[in-house]
C-alpha cells in the first residue's frame, strides 16, 4: 500500500520532469516531490541552446522556472547528482551522491542522449554534439573562433546550427545522407524551400553522402572525408544525427522498453505500478502517430509531463493536442504541426517561396498536418483545425486569399 503521504521522486529535470513536477503541486498533491539531475544548472530551456551562442552578451541559459518557484511549491531539486538505481521493491532511488531517497512514485524523465559518430577520428574534441549548456558552451567557443564548420545532419538542430553559424559569417557545409532535409518530416517540396533558404544565405549542401572518416591531428579532426569520395576542411565537425534514449535506469530496474524509449499507457505508466515516463524517452501513442513513438519536441514534452503529473496528483489526464514544433532559422520561424503520413495528400499555399510558405497534408478529407515558414497566424488556425478534424477543400487551402478562419466559422454553421 502507498502511504497516505507518498513520496515522489523524477528523475530528469527536463521539460517534461519539471513539468510533472508542478502539475502534482497544482493537483494537490501533498506528499514529498524530489527531482534529480545530473546536470548542475538549475532547470533550463533547451530549444534557445542551438538558436543563440551561448555565453554572448545577454545570452544565458533560459530557466524554465525561478528557483523560487521550486521552493514556493515545495519541490526539492536536486541538481548536479545522478541517479545511479531505482530500487523497486524497497521503493527507493538512490544517487551518485550516495543518498537514497524514499521514493513511492518514480516519474523517469531521462531525456536523449545525442547519437555520435561512429567512424575513425569521432572522438577528437572538436567533434561536437548538442544536447545540453556544457555542449552549448564548446560549440560557442568554436563559432566564435571561426570555420569552417561541417554539420552532419540536416535535422532541426543541424539547420539551426547552420543558421546561427552563418549569421556570425562562418563558412557552413551540411553533410546530410539523405537526398532532402527534414524529409521525414515537411516531404520533399517543403524540404526543397529549406534547402534555398540555406543556399541563399550562403550555406553549402552535400545531400546523398555519410561520413567515412575525420583525419586531423592527435589534438583535433581537420578533415571529413565522405563517402562520395569528397573531402572536406574542419575547423570544428558538429554532429546532429539523432538521438537514443537514455534507458540504463530503466532496464536495470525491469522497466518494459525497447529501442525508441520507455513503453508506457496512455496515462504515462510503465508495467510496472506507480513508474511512469514523460517526455521524448517515452514511447506512447498519440492520434497523430501511426504507431507508439517518441515525441521529440518541448511543446510535447512539457505537455506530457503535465499530464502525468495531473495523473499522479488523481486526475487521470491525456495528451490531445496535435504534435507541434518549431525552428527558428534566419529570423523567421518554421513551424510544423500534426505528423506526416505517406499517404496524405500535399497541397502548397500559392505564392509560396524560400522564405515564406504553408503546406498542407490532407488525410481524409481534413488536415493531418501543416507546415509554415513566416506563417505564425495561419499556423495558430491550423492547430483548430486539426483538433477539431474540421473538413476541407484543397482548393480552398491552396488560395492563399482565403482566410482559413472563415473555413471554421463555415462549418460552425453547417454544424
Amino acid at each position: 500500500m502507498i502511504p497516505r503521504e507518498p513520496s515522489c521522486t523524477i528523475v530528469g529535470a527536463s521539460a517534461a520532469g519539471v513539468s510533472a513536477a508542478i502539475e502534482m503541486r497544482r493537483g494537490g498533491f501533498t506528499g514529498s516531490v524530489v527531482i534529480v539531475d545530473s546536470d548542475p544548472h538549475l532547470p533550463y530551456e533547451r530549444p534557445p541552446l542551438s538558436k543563440t551562442l551561448f555565453g554572448s552578451a545577454g545570452q544565458e541559459l533560459v530557466p524554465i522556472y525561478p528557483t523560487e518557484t521550486y521552493s514556493d511549491l515545495g519541490i526539492d531539486l536536486r541538481v548536479g547528482q545522478r541517479a545511479l538505481e531505482l530500487d523497486i521493491a524497497n521503493r527507493r532511488v538512490r544517487t551518485g551522491h550516495g543518498e537514497v531517497i524514499p521514493s513511492d512514485i518514480v516519474v523517469l524523465a531521462t531525456g536523449l542522449a545525442a547519437r555520435r559518430l561512429d567512424v575513425p577520428g569521432s572522438i577528437a574534441p572538436n567533434v561536437l554534439t548538442l544536447r545540453d549548456a556544457a555542449d552549448a558552451q564548446a560549440l560557442s567557443l568554436f563559432v566564435k573562433s571561426g570555420g569552417p564548420l561541417v554539420i552532419v545532419g540536416a535535422g532541426f538542430i543541424g539547420l539551426e546550427m547552420a543558421s546561427l553559424a552563418r549569421e556570425h559569417g562562418v563558412d557552413v557545409t551540411v553533410v546530410e545522407a539523405s537526398p532532402y532535409p527534414l524529409s521525414h518530416s515537411v516531404g520533399p517540396v517543403v524540404a526543397s524551400f529549406l534547402i534555398d533558404l540555406h543556399r541563399e544565405q550562403g550555406v553549402k549542401f552535400v545531400l546523398g553522402a555519410t561520413v567515412t572518416e575525420l583525419t586531423g591531428t592527435t589534438h583535433a579532426a581537420e578533415q571529413v572525408r565522405l563517402s562520395d569520395g569528397q573531402v572536406l576542411d574542419a575547423s570544428a565537425i558538429v554532429v546532429g544525427v539523432g538521438a537514443e534514449p537514455n534507458l540504463e535506469l530503466a532496464r536495470n530496474a525491469g522497466v518494459d522498453t525497447d529501442p525508441a524509449g520507455i513503453v508506457v499507457d496512455h496515462l504515462g505508466q510503465t508495467n510496472i505500478p506507480n513508474v511512469f515516463a514523460a517526455g521524448d524517452v517515452a514511447v506512447r501513442e498519440h492520434s497523430d502517430l501511426l504507431r507508439p513513438s517518441r515525441i521529440e519536441h518541448w511543446d510535447s514534452s512539457v505537455r506530457h509531463g503535465s499530464a502525468v503529473g495531473a495523473t499522479i496528483a488523481g486526475s487521470p489526464t491525456t495528451v490531445s493536442e496535435p504534435i507541434y514544433a518549431w525552428s527558428d532559422q534566419y529570423g523567421s520561424t518554421l513551424q510544423i504541426v500534426g505528423r506526416v503520413h505517406p499517404t496524405d495528400q500535399f497541397v502548397l499555399r500559392d505564392g509560396a517561396s524560400p522564405d515564406q510558405f504553408l503546406g498542407y497534408w490532407i488525410r481524409d478529407g481534413r488536415i493531418g498536418a501543416a507546415a509554415g515558414l513566416g506563417a505564425s497566424r495561419e499556423i495558430a488556425v491550423l492547430k483548430r483545425m486539426i483538433s477539431q478534424k474540421l473538413p476541407v477543400s484543397p482548393e480552398e487551402l491552396r488560395d492563399r486569399d482565403v482566410d482559413l478562419r472563415r473555413i471554421i466559422k463555415s462549418s460552425r454553421s453547417v454544424i
